[in-house]
């Protein structure tokens, strides 16, 4: 059941959708508030409207004139979906066409390099004690390295409770995220050693959290929160000055580490095309098409992979150009 209050006159199909979502295994927290946001403009511009009509989906669409085609994508999704679901039960609706928006705007990865890498960890290393939050000061210097050592999407490891982190094994259980599948993630023995340091300082300020990475009422953070931080320190580094292209962003964290895990491999002299349905399951794609994007990423970086993989059946790594 959602745990959002929907007060429009779609409210019952609204929620119930919402509910059919989550019973089928899927988190569809996102999706849910924006729903919940597009039934606040039902109730306000269409009160008493039983039918999801062309006008309400119309309104929706221009709520933001100058946004990006991907933030679009994003707030058009769920109420396509809406409509699809009411169609279904035999009630009228409009259903917004596949087409809108467009065109989705590929965003090229930013992957760091060993010098980024280094002065962004010595940077939060040195992260300074807050009067207004006592505990970032231990919990930045993990959650970024568990992000990018582990590959992690910020939502995973900002949504992590502490009973799913085990630290006699280095285990970690991935419950809920995108393409809804839960999947085991292991830490390097050094990672696992930082996390335990930080696990019994905690322990000493918040001795019974549930929550990993818990805010000051011992909560998750907001999903803004690590775009912050990064940006907190990362903007003032030289090296982030001397980027071109796209800026860099809290997910490259997970791009960088699928990339230079793919170079090791290569490096190495491992067999790349087993390997890469182990990583792909690693990383939590719901099929290998988003793995298949880092392959176009590591082409870039080290060209003897566009050789060593040229013998990848075409069925299992279709060619594609987002991540899943």
């Amino acid at each position: 059941m959602s745990k959002y209050i929907f007060k429009s006159s779609l409210s019952d199909c609204i929620g119930n959708f919402i509910s059919q979502k989550q019973a089928l295994g899927y988190p569809y927290q996102s999706s849910a508030r924006l729903l919940l946001r597009f039934d606040s403009l039902i109730s306000e511009k269409f009160p008493g409207e039983k039918s999801l009509t062309k006008e309400m989906c119309a309104a929706w669409l221009n709520l933001k004139p100058e946004e990006h085609p991907n933030g679009l994508l994003r707030r058009v999704t769920p109420v396509r979906q809406l409509g699809k679901y009411m169609r279904g039960l035999g009630r009228d609706a409009y259903i917004i066409p596949s087409n809108i928006p467009n065109k989705q705007v590929k965003y090229e990865a930013h992957i760091y390099t060993d010098a980024e890498l280094k002065a962004f960890f010595n940077a939060i290393d040195q992260c300074p004690s807050s009067p207004f939050s006592p505990t970032r000061k231990y919990i930045i210097p993990v959650i970024f390295r568990l992000l990018y050592c582990c590959g992690l999407r910020s939502s995973e490891a900002r949504l992590l409770r502490r009973d799913e982190v085990d630290l006699s094994t280095g285990k970690i259980i991935i419950r809920e995220s995108k393409g809804w599948r839960a999947r085991l993630v292991y830490m390097s023995n050094d990672l696992l050693n930082v996390c335990r340091e930080y696990d019994f300082v905690m322990e000493t300020i918040k001795p019974d959290r549930q929550v990993f990475f818990p805010n000051q009422k011992g909560n998750f953070y907001c999903r803004q929160i690590l775009g912050l931080w990064f940006h907190e320190f990362w903007d003032k580094l030289p090296e982030a000055g001397a980027v071109t292209g796209n800026p860099a962003r809290v997910h490259d964290f997970r791009h960088g580490y699928a990339v230079h895990k793919l170079n090791q491999w290569v490096r190495q002299g491992y067999d790349t095309n087993t390997l890469i349905a182990y990583l792909s399951e690693y990383m939590g794609h719901s099929n290998y098409a988003g793995t298949d994007y880092y392959i176009s990423l590591v082409e870039g970086f080290y060209p003897e992979m566009e050789k060593l993989l040229s013998s990848v059946n075409d069925d299992i790594l279709p060619e594609v150009h987002y991540e899943e």
